[in-house]
């Protein structure tokens, strides 16, 4: 796929949660376009509907109305299984609580979502998740048990487990909300060089400056997006271990 190839279309999405006959209008017609290897930021205060929206674009939840093209194909045509395949091959997911097996080490952590994938040989996996620590600067840390970390440390085990797959693209859901800002400098320059090489990532922060190492941030307030702005001063320096 191409860097100007549009990746992600969304056009009048709407999402409504319904609780005994409450409706919640959560989202409201919310529209734009995320090209593949675009670095973007989805910003808004507590409440706003932001991680609501990153949950439906990464396939963790579905849209009340609306249209959701992932690759020009029209989501409401995948089912449970597609979605599933997509989660498990095409897309990274790094979250604010680490979610790493406590017990484990960080090799196994990340070899985690290779355990199902059919597109990476067995006789190959190991220099995946190898690489992939590497790439996050953990070499050192290949075999300590993730509650031997830092958060700074498991937040990086996360990236790697995330682009361990080599996804086509990276969720990041407040990704520095847990850590120092020493440590969440560290995860935005790895998130950085992943965009480098040309993948997508997508961003979701109530931090400015966080936002600001993206190229793009879209601003949510009340379900609705109020701006959609090119970032004219990016924060990009190198990987700092």
């Amino acid at each position: 796929m191409s860097k100007k190839e549009i990746l992600i279309s969304i056009k009048n999405l709407r999402k409504d949660y319904v609780n005994e006959d409450v409706v919640t209008k959560v989202l409201h017609d919310i529209t734009f376009n995320i090209s593949a290897g675009e670095f973007v930021a989805i910003m808004g205060p507590s409440g706003s509907g932001k991680s609501t929206l990153m949950h439906i674009l990464s396939f963790l939840d579905r849209l009340t109305s609306g249209q959701y093209l992932f690759k020009g194909v029209d989501t409401i045509k995948f089912d449970d299984n597609k979605l599933a395949e997509l989660r498990n091959f095409d897309i990274g997911f790094i979250f604010q609580q680490f979610n790493l097996l406590p017990r484990t080490s960080v090799f196994e952590n990340v070899k985690l979502p290779l355990t199902y994938t059919k597109k990476i040989k067995s006789s190959e996996k190991d220099s995946y998740v190898t690489k992939a620590i590497n790439s996050v600067g953990l070499e050192h840390r290949i075999h300590n048990l993730s509650n031997q970390l830092s958060g700074g440390e498991k937040q990086r085990v996360a990236i790697a487990r995330a682009i361990v797959n080599q996804p086509d693209i990276v969720f990041a859901d407040e990704p520095t909300g847990n850590l120092d800002s020493k440590s969440g400098e560290q995860v935005m320059q790895i998130l950085s060089q992943f965009n480098k090489e040309g993948k997508t990532v997508i961003l979701v922060t109530h931090e400015r400056y966080t936002a600001e190492y993206a190229e793009r941030i879209i601003n949510i307030r009340d379900g609705n997006i109020i701006s959609d702005e090119r970032v004219t001063q990016r924060h990009i320096t190198g990987l700092k271990k």
